[in-house]
């Protein structure tokens, strides 16, 4: 096999098929990436048995072949090559990169021993890349990092013909994010698939400059999967089993007890509050009709309080938040005013959780496409 290819073309597409890789994987042959030259170009591609990625570029190709080489040594001498074009040709069980006048030689695996990728067919919609991306950043921030329960370390996407909901949570908050997509094949029931967060983290990204992501979702079957594609590129993702928390439940009704503030003057000023805080520790806000009040007590060596603007509708209300919740809830909001509402429990000494969603204005109506909902921690007394 021999082929000549633009150099930061071929960097581009093999650091793409290396992404989703983990840096350790369960067998040796899984961290390589396999690439594929034909008449036409080359295909690169990578699989783990539960993500995989492939994407086909334009190459001069001499003679056709197919080789198997360790895909995040490519990728980094591949984004350090001198030249403008790589030369890859493969002789015996080595494949020798050219591109001025470095060389390099990798050793190849055995191709025969690499599993072949998966195919997806099932419920297929479209949705634009950016506004899929902007969806993705909002709500896999909330999604657990603890292994323990894998139902929750995922994002639930919620399917019907014309809506696509997604929703994470990690027991302590729950975000959701609802955007309008053009399926075929939804039944009235809809489907839902469960997409391992960190995954669909990186996907999100990989396909934002996109002008339409394809989705593709295989349930039904001994192994469910999603499918994600633009242009030349195709990423797949193993789905997680089980049946994720029914959290849409906690969101109230009705909120009509609620504040309306900066979203920018409330992250900056919660970033140098909680300063003096140990870790994990809350701040505590008071909503007011004077503003917002910020304070943490920190420990005996240091304490810090602040006060902002801020307009409430009904009674004064003060929460315990942990910062860096209220933070990612804050800025995954895409908006420059934020309304924080408050619920009630049948205890009134335990505050229920705080809804915060995008508002345009400081006194326009907020946007419910996108919510965050945050449990607060018991008063500092």
């Amino acid at each position: 096999m021999k082929f000549e290819v633009n150099k930061d073309v071929f960097s581009e597409a093999v650091s793409f098929a290396v992404k989703l890789l983990p840096q350790r994987t369960t067998l040796p042959i899984l961290s390589g990436v396999l690439i594929v030259a034909d008449s036409s170009g080359i295909t690169i591609s990578s699989f783990d048995y539960e993500v995989s990625a492939k994407t086909r570029i334009d190459a001069d190709v001499s003679a056709p072949g197919t080789v198997l080489v360790s895909g995040r040594l490519l990728a980094e001498i591949a984004q350090r090559l001198p030249g403008d074009t790589v030369t890859c040709d493969v002789t015996g069980t080595s494949m020798s990169v050219k591109s001025a006048t470095s060389k390099f030689s990798l050793a190849t695996m055995p191709v025969e021993e690499y599993p072949n990728l998966p195919e997806v067919s099932g419920v297929t919609g479209s949705i634009n890349g950016q506004e899929f991306a902007n969806a993705v950043s909002q709500v896999a921030t909330a999604a657990s990092r603890d292994d323990v329960t894998p139902v929750i370390t995922g994002v639930l996407l919620d399917v019907s013909t014309t809506g696509l909901a997604m929703m994470a949570t990690d027991r302590y908050r729950v975000a959701a994010k609802e955007v309008a997509w053009s399926a075929d094949g939804v039944g009235p029931e809809g489907l839902h698939a469960l997409i391992p967060a960190r995954s669909l983290a990186e996907i999100g990204k990989t396909f934002s400059h996109g002008n339409e992501v394809t989705i593709t979702i295989a349930t039904g079957g001994d192994r469910e999967l999603v499918a994600f594609s633009a242009a030349d590129r195709t990423v797949t993702s193993l789905l997680i089993k089980g049946t994720f928390p029914p959290v849409h439940k906690l969101f109230p009704e009705s909120s009509p007890n609620y504040a309306v503030v900066s979203t920018q003057d409330l992250v900056e000023a919660t970033r140098r509050v909680a300063l003096v805080l140990e870790r994990e520790a809350p701040l505590r806000y008071s909503f007011t009709g004077d503003g917002v009040a910020l304070e943490a007590l920190g420990s005996e060596q240091a304490q810090a309080s602040e006060t902002i603007d801020g307009h409430i509708v009904g009674p004064d209300c003060v929460v315990s938040l942990k910062p860096q919740f209220l933070i990612d809830g804050l800025a995954a909001a895409h908006s420059e005013f934020v309304r924080i509402a408050f619920t009630q429990t049948d205890n009134p000494n335990k505050p229920g959780p705080v809804l915060i969603t995008a508002q345009k204005s400081h006194d326009g109506d907020d946007s419910q496409n996108y919510r965050y909902l945050l449990q607060p921690n018991l008063l500092m007394r």
